[in-house]
């Protein structure tokens, strides 16, 4: 008898830069909203490149973990942009209308 070694393809290594997007991104959210969000999206543009660019032969996968990333940590961002406009608009128009010069 003869034995067959069973033939398969390893599973393609997934980026380490692409988790790294994921995990800011969520930390963003809960606990470092400025921090977090601009590491996630460095990343995950690094991280999508990385992907792009690597050989044919040895394709990394974690395209979905970055564009996550991404997403959560351009969500983040905009929203804390658009807090911080809201909340010196409120403190200018309202020492405006109380006032104070």
């Amino acid at each position: 008898m003869s034995e067959q070694v069973p033939s398969y393809r390893p599973a393609a290594p997934t980026s380490t830069l692409a988790v790294v997007s994921l995990v800011f991104g969520i930390l963003a959210w809960c606990v470092l909203p400025l921090v977090g969000a601009i590491v996630a999206i460095i990343c995950g543009h690094l991280a999508r490149s990385e992907i792009r660019n690597s050989s044919p032969d040895r394709r990394q996968e974690g395209d979905g973990m970055a564009v996550a990333g991404l997403v959560l940590g351009y969500v983040q961002l905009a929203l804390g942009v658009l807090a911080m406009f809201l909340l010196i608009a409120v403190l200018f128009f309202g020492f405006a209308i109380a006032g104070w010069h």
